[in-house]
Formats: structure tokens, sequence, C-alpha cells
């Protein structure tokens, strides 16, 4: 007995002594550590990375750029399941001990010395959340001791919930998700108090290998962990029995979700990118910036529709090129399997599905599309791309995967992805600002921006640049121009260059109104050679527009130069706001995600209501002026003569190229039809004087679009659609006359000046200085191009027909 007392008490004191000393250890690697480890106060200041935002003008979120997906939200915001979930799976004692969890270390150091092998077992949140924030990932003993003294910092400096809330924030959940919100919208595309049990579980289950256990790149791994997260949860009287086991007999769907914008404007959201990280470089991905821009959401969408609508239109004239693939018999037959593949193709320009055939007969198809279920395809659905002569089996059969559009009447018909490109612009002439921009069918199919940035020859839509030069040049819409034939060239050479009008007709003399209205090329290239080519290209500056780009020859009244449609679009613009050039621009303001106020735009649309003082809010973006940055409005054509060109310009509707647009109803219109040699390039440029929008067609390789695709019939439909969804429920909206002009009546057959009474004369509106002398004739274009400075000049390109 006292054998076993005595065995005892050593044991005790042997006990005691290799804790003290154990504690003496600690104590010491603790003073060792200490004065290197960070301070836990940086936590309570810690910004979380927060992706940069892209809003339109009214709001609506447009765009997001992220190097990592995050979205800080705070606990009390945090559903009590998904906080249960997460102490379940990884530190069930969380609200009870002070940082470190000795049972877990002893677990963990029980696993090293039985195995050998160094784990992350042991881990308490508190211990995760140091490691996170600022230690590195090795599995070390040094970085362990590291980590457990900080959690014990931060366990004393920060209480359960700052600790758990900064924990959520920060860890990262794979597919470049971090945090628990930003992993709700990726892998369920839903907010936190959306989710169901098991998708909470799904989440709590990520930490330990967040990449290869995610319910996209795994399912079968997700559900495993998933269902131990739930079996926890049940262990620790979390969830009832009830609960536990509907939640595990629901499947893992694994499918990634991007941001959700509210308006689709991605070639806008990536413009304002490209402008904001060249000022802040990387660090704009990460400062939670939010970018307001100028775009107008119902006008975004309506260009889009337009585009769309228009491209899939010229499309289907030009025939059903066939299916985009064919899936063999064994995968058309499994659903998972050929809906899995339907998926990956995804929707184009958010209309045209994917579907593969399941049935074909004389009648029709039956097709499966993704995410739309089966549909039967017969009659006008299938008509537009039926080859002549042939029954539906020998152009459509079972395994195609071709592509489905929904139709108004709630039908689906077939389609195909347009090959052919286009874009839509538009901008309030009062102040350049950019309302709507879409650069082509699809921006995930191809982010080319063509608005900004495709150089396409503009052909007859340049034309009112050079006749409001003209009437600059003391000319007025009833003058004269001759439209006959004409030879050009360089007899050295023995080069010629014959152009000819679209209509292969001559009209002989013509007004300056009629050429216009009609397109006449012979008339234009008369007109330049009076008003003189170099004096003509000196002046394309005053429209906005790069000299570079266009010819110093004849053939620029032809439109033979390049520039973006965005360039073609604010070129109009004088004519709809009086004389003005603008700048076309993008961004009102920028703001630091607390809300500061870091640039904003010194005009009254860039201050958000009330807005007492704008320019007194501005602060400088960059010292120079920038891509698509505001700047003030400047005269650059007399009021007169823009209003002239508008009144011109509005004949074209009433009865030139694009009468078409009558179809809409309105009398505030007016714009002008361009097509370019052999059919390349179509365009539309219009305005009233609150909008003013321009749509192109193309192909992007500069292929012709093919015989009689002009502009009035590619174009003329996308600007038209545009316009009639954005001016719906608008009151006319004219082109107000200057009081610079003055009223005066010519006789018709000779345009002389004749006495306000006499009954054979008309009334025209003129500037002081295009007012003829009583008994004088108008001026009129010269006939004759080598009584000019343009005399011998050899014409460098041969066009063809360009009306």
């Amino acid at each position: 007995m006292r054998l076993f007392l005595r065995v005892t008490l050593a044991l005790l004191f042997l006990a005691f002594g290799a804790g003290m000393a154990a504690v003496a250890v600690f104590l010491g690697l603790y003073l060792y550590y200490a004065p290197g480890l960070p301070a836990v106060d940086s936590l309570r200041e810690v910004r979380l990375q927060t992706p940069m935002q892209v809003y339109s003008a009214d709001g609506q979120l447009i765009g997001e750029f992220a190097e990592q997906r995050r979205e800080p939200i705070a606990v009390s915001e945090m559903p009590e399941r998904l906080l249960q979930a997460f102490v379940a799976a990884e530190d069930e004692r969380f609200y009870q001990h002070r940082g470190v969890d000795p049972l877990g270390l002893l677990r963990a150091g029980i696993h090293v010395f039985s195995t050998g092998e160094r784990t992350q077992g042991g881990s308490t949140i508190t211990m995760q959340l140091a490691r996170n924030f600022f230690l590195t990932r090795d599995r070390t003993y040094e970085r362990k001791l590291r980590e457990i003294f900080l959690a014990l910092q931060i366990e004393r400096e920060l209480t359960k919930d700052e600790i758990i809330e900064l924990y959520l924030n920060k860890i990262f959940l794979g597919q470049r998700a971090y945090g628990v919100s930003a992993a709700s919208r990726v892998y369920f595309g839903r907010s936190l108090e959306e989710l169901e049990l098991d998708q909470i579980a799904i989440l709590a289950a990520l930490p330990k290998a967040p990449s290869t256990t995610n319910p996209i790149t795994s399912p079968e791994r997700a559900q495993n962990r998933r269902n131990y997260v739930l079996r926890r949860m049940l262990q620790l009287g979390m969830i009832t029995p009830e609960e536990h086991a509907d939640a595990v007999a629901r499947p893992v769907l694994g499918q990634r979700h991007a941001a959700s914008t509210e308006v689709d404007a991605h070639w806008v959201a990536e413009a304002a990118r490209q402008i904001v990280v060249n000022l802040w470089g990387d660090d704009a991905y990460v400062r939670g910036l939010r970018i307001h821009t100028t775009i107008d959401g119902a006008a975004q969408e309506a260009a889009n529709a337009a585009l769309r609508d228009g491209l899939i239109a010229y499309d289907q004239r030009h025939g059903y090129r066939g299916p985009e693939m064919r899936l063999e018999a064994s995968l058309v037959e499994d659903p998972d399997a050929r809906r899995q593949i339907l998926a990956e193709l995804g929707a184009s320009g958010r209309l045209l599905f994917p579907a593969v055939v399941l049935e074909s007969d004389d009648g029709g198809v039956l097709v499966d599309g993704a995410g739309v279920g089966e549909h039967r395809l017969a009659g006008e659905a299938l008509d537009w791309a039926k080859p002549s002569g042939t029954s539906v089996p020998d152009w459509l059969r079972r395994g195609d995967v071709v592509r489905i559009q929904p139709t108004t009447e709630g039908d689906w018909r077939l389609s195909q992805v347009p090959e052919v490109t286009g874009a839509v612009v538009a901008q309030a002439p009062g102040d350049g600002a950019i309302l709507a921009l879409a650069g082509g069918f699809d921006f995930f199919d191809n982010r080319f921006n063509r608005a900004l940035q495709a150089e396409r020859q503009p052909g007859s839509a340049f034309k009112p640049l050079l006749y409001a030069l003209a009437l600059r040049d003391g000319m007025m819409p009833t003058s004269t121009v001759m439209d006959a034939p004409l030879v050009l060239g360089d007899p050295a050479l023995g080069a010629e260059w014959r152009p000819e009008n679209y209509s292969r007709s001559f009209r002989g003399a013509t007004t300056l109104r009629e050429a216009l209205a009609s397109s006449r090329n012979l008339a234009s290239i008369r007109l330049l050679n009076t008003v003189g080519v170099e004096k003509t290209h000196a002046d394309l500056g005053r429209f906005g527009l790069r000299r570079a780009q266009h010819p110093r020859s004849l053939s620029l009244a032809l439109g033979t130069g390049t520039l973006t449609p965005v360039e073609m679009n604010n070129a109009y613009i004088p004519f709809a706001n009086g004389g003005y050039l603008t700048t076309p621009w993008l961004i009102t303001r920028i703001e630091a995600v607390d809300g500061t106020l870091l640039y904003q735009a010194p005009t009254e649309r860039a201050c958000p209501a009330p807005c007492e003082d704008p320019a007194g809010q501005q602060l400088p973006l960059v010292a120079a002026q920038g891509p698509l940055q505001f700047a003030e409005p400047v005269p650059t054509l007399e009021p007169g003569i823009a209003w002239q060109m508008s009144q011109m310009l509005g004949g074209v509707i009433r009865s030139g190229t694009g009468r078409r647009a009558l179809e809409l109803g309105r009398e505030d219109l007016a714009g002008k039809t361009g097509t370019t040699n052999s059919y390349r390039d179509a365009w539309f440029v219009g305005f009233n004087a609150e909008l003013a929008a321009t749509a192109w067609i193309g192909f992007d390789d500069n292929r012709e679009l093919g015989s009689r695709e002009a502009g009035a019939r590619a174009a003329l439909p996308i600007w038209m659609g545009f316009m009639q969804r954005s001016l719906a429920g608008t009151p006319e909206a004219p082109i107000e006359r200057p009081e610079d002009l003055v009223e005066v009546a010519l006789l018709p057959e000779t345009g002389q000046r004749t006495t306000d009474d006499d009954p054979r004369g008309y009334r025209e509106w003129l500037l002081p200085e295009q007012i003829p002398e009583r008994g004088a004739s108008v001026p009129a274009a010269t006939d004759d191009p080598d009584t000019r400075e343009d005399r011998g000049r050899r014409i460098e390109s041969q066009p063809e027909f360009i009306f």
C-alpha cells in the first residue's frame, strides 16, 4: 500500500512538473513569437476586397468585375442555420473555447504521433481566421504555434460575432468565391436568406477542400461532404430527424451562376472597366468602386432587341446554314447527357437557345431545348429555312443540334446564330451622353465592341457633312447641282473613274435638298468639287472626325474614309442641337464602397438629385481629357445651318431613301441611309431633338452583305426598331428653328428672290448671307471638276457604285 502511494505521488509530481514545464515552454514560445505577431486591431479596420460594379443612370447593375468574387455581409444578416452549419462542420465548441480547443489539438497530436503525418486537424474557426488573414498555409509546427498565439490574441480583443463574421466573409469557398454570400450567388444564384437547408450544408462543407468538393467540379464529393455536415447538425440537435432526412434526399445540382445584371450592357460595362483600370490599375478590382454611367436602362434594352432582331432578319434572308453539330445516338438517348451538352453551349444573345432534334418527319421536328423543354416545330417555324424541293428529314435529322427562338405569340421557331454583326449607339443631343450602346449580337460570343472600335466606311451617311459645309460656303438648300454622267481621272496614267448613282439614272439639275434626299452620287461629287476637297477635308474636325482617316480626293464625297459608329453618330449631333459639337461620354461619377465621391463629371446629368451646383462638385478624373469623358459642347455650325440640315434630312424620311421610317408615325425624325462599295456596310443615322441614334450592319471580315442589302433595307429597320421602343409614349421633339434665319420668297424655276406678295414664289428660311439679291439666281455647283482646285487630281482608289 505504501509503495502504491509513493508511486502515485511520484507520478503526480512528475505530471505536475511536466505540466509546469509545458506551461513554461508555452510561455517562453509566446514571449519569443509575440513581438513578431501582427496587430489584431487591424482586423477591426480590414477592408475586404469587393468587386468593381458598373451601374446605369437609373441605378441598375450592368456589370461586375473582380479578381475575387466577394459580397461582405454583417453577421446579423446571416441566417441562424448558416452559422449553425459552419459551427457543426468546423468547430462545434466555438462558443465555449477561447480561441484554441484543447480537445481538438489533442486529437490532432494523437494523429501525428500515430501516423507521423502533419495535418491541419484541431484548427478552430478563430485559428482559421488567423491563418486566412495573417499567415501562410504552410504545414509547419512553427506556423501552427503562431496560429495558436494569434487565435488567443484575437479572442481577447474581438467578440465571437466579430470573429465569425470576419471568417464567413473571408473564407475561400471555390469558384473564385470568397465568403458565404458570394458563394451562395455563385453556386445557387440566390441570396443567403433564400437558401434551403441542404444548400446551406453544401456551403458549410466547402472549407476543407473548396476546389475539389464543390457542387460544380464534383457533385458526388459535394454530396458526401454535405451529408456529413447534416449528420453533425443532427447529432448536435440543430435540426430534427425529419429535416435531416428531407435535406439528405435532395440532389446536388452543380451550375455556376454569373453575377446577376439587371440590364444587358456588357459592352458598356467593359468600356467603363477599361477607363477605370487605366486610372487605378488592378487596385480598381478590389476597392469596391461604384461606376455610374450615362446609360438609360430602357434605351439599352431597346438597342439590344432592335440589333438582334435586325441581324436575325438579315441572316434568315440569306438561308439556313445547317445544324451546329450532331450528337451521337447514345447522347441523344440520355436526357441528362444531352441537356448537359446543350447547357454548355448556352443561349446566344439571350434569345437563341440550343436544342437537339429528337424526331423528324415530313410534318416537322420535335426538339428538346436547353432549359426550355420539348417543342414541336412545323409550318412557318421551319419554312424560312427549308430548301426548295426537300422534305424536313432531308435537312434535319435526329441528333442535330440547332437553335430555336421564342416568338411573340408564345411559340418557338427554328433559328441560327447570325454570322453578320452590327452595332447600335444612341446619344443625348444636348450633351453627347451615351444612352445606349450595343457592340454586336452577343458579348460572350465575341467581345469586340463594334460601336466603339469597328473602323468602317460610312458611304452616303457621310454626305450630310459635305452638304452642311456647302451651306456654310454660301449655298442654300435650293441651290442647284448637276446630276449627270461624270468621268474623272489622270490623263497621264490613262486611269478613269466613272462614278454612277445607285439607280444608274440621272436627274440633271437638282437642288441640294433633292440630291441629299435621293442620295445622288454624281451631284455630291460635283458639290464637293465646288466647295473644295482641301477645304472640306480641313473642316472634318467640325464634326469630330479624324482627318487622317479620310481621303483628300473627290471620293470623299461618297464616304470612302473610315470611322466608328459612335463617331458617325456624334457627327450628326450638331444637326440636332443647334450646331454644337459634343464628345461621346460614358461615366457620370465614381464612388468608393463607402459612398465617398471620387469623381463626378461637371454637368447636371452627373449630379444626383437634388443638384444645385453640378460644376461646384467636379473632381478631376485625369489631368488631360480621357476617352469617353465629358467635355463641354462647343459651337461648330451656325444654328441656322444646323436647322436647315435637320430639315433636309427630314426630307430623306419624308420622300427619300429613308421613307420606310414613316411607318413610325412621327413627324420629328430626320436621318440618312448609307451603303458602301459592293454592299459591305449598311447604315442609318437619325435623330430628333432628344435622341440621336446610329445603326450599322456588316461582317467583321468585310465580306459583302449581298445584292440590294443597302442601308434602307439592312440598317434602317434596326434603327426603326430602336426608335420605336425608345420613343414610345413620348411627345414629338422637332428641332426648333433658330432666330438667325429669315423667311424669304424665291421663284421655283430659277431660285431668284422675289417679293413677298409674288404668287409665283415659295417660302424658304435662309441665313442673311445666303439670301440672293433680287433678280439674282441662287448659287449653283459647277458642272466641271477641272475648273476648281482638283483639276488633274488622281483618284487613288476606284469605288464602284456607292449611294
